[in-house]
């Protein structure tokens, strides 16, 4: 258990560090079930986000994996990721 203390002041914000990679491996593990869950929601979520930070295949993801959803469950992935970038921002 962590037992320090963080210094805000001169901690990493996570927008910095959430790299599109990092986004993209996210949505790939949702997406292949890795977890042993498949979770299309998450993975729609993950991979709009890796493509809002530049990771071009990501697009092409996020459509393949789109195409198994709803219009509701889209609705919410969009709803997800717009609230994961309001509290990064």
């Amino acid at each position: 258990m962590f037992q320090g203390t963080i210094d805000f002041g001169s901690a990493t914000p996570i927008e910095a560090t959430a790299i599109q990679d990092v986004l993209f491996e996210r949505g790939l593990y949702w997406a292949s079930g890795r977890s042993g869950i498949v979770d299309l929601i998450a993975a729609h979520k993950w991979f709009n986000l890796a493509a809002l930070k530049g990771r071009v295949d990501a697009i092409a993801m996020r459509r393949e994996v789109a195409e198994m959803m709803s219009e509701v469950e889209i609705a919410a992935a969009q709803r997800e990721a717009r609230a994961w970038m309001n509290t990064v921002h």
